[in-house]
């Protein structure tokens, strides 16, 4: 008979846990380079096969319409606009890549966890603020808020699981630092 709580039973589930949230970290990075061709394919999604959608929420059409025209110009105009969006990529994909410490070691990279759990938090604040100073609809603000309020769940989860496991395990091993060293 297997322990569905014991040390390999919870490692496997936050490795689950965490490789569940590092594809979506990577797929939200990888949709941040084709912006142009996203809206693009979005707005005219929106007034022909999706036009009920649009039709249900004209602001939404709106709101990509307008997007769309602003991207399409800047990529056209100041391309160099658009490589912010490029580190914007990145900058998910450097993150998820650090995930792969509590993949590893979970006990003794739970930092990274609870790093990931402040970032998630900090949305809100950061979308509540820069929405509005950039003109960015209210309700759209609320949907990149949604992203902190999800992207938080599994790792409350995983969180959660790490605790469960040290209790079974024991606390992460001591670093080089915090060791006594021989005088």
């Amino acid at each position: 008979m297997s322990d569905t709580n014991g040390p390999r039973a919870l490692l496997t589930r936050i490795r689950v846990w965490l490789v569940v949230f590092i594809v979506c970290l990577v797929l939200s990075g990888a949709t941040a380079f084709p912006l142009v061709t996203e809206l693009r394919l979005l707005d005219e999604a929106l007034t022909s096969w999706a036009a009920p959608l649009g039709d249900a929420f004209p602001g939404l059409a709106e709101w990509i319409a307008r997007v769309r025209t602003g991207i399409e110009g800047a990529g056209a105009d100041a391309p160099y606009l658009l490589y912010g969006t490029d580190w914007l990529a990145f900058a998910h994909l450097v993150i998820a890549v650090a995930f792969y410490g509590p993949y590893r070691d979970p006990v003794r990279n739970i930092w990274v966890v609870e790093f990931g759990m402040i970032a998630c938090v900090g949305i809100v604040p950061l979308a509540l603020i820069c929405g509005p100073v950039r003109g960015i609809p209210f309700w759209w603000s609320v949907i990149d808020m949604s992203f902190g309020v999800v992207g938080i769940l599994p790792l409350l989860a995983v969180r959660r699981l790490i605790k469960r496991l040290e209790a079974l395990t024991g606390p992460a091993v001591t670093t080089t630092a915090s060791r006594t060293s021989p005088a």
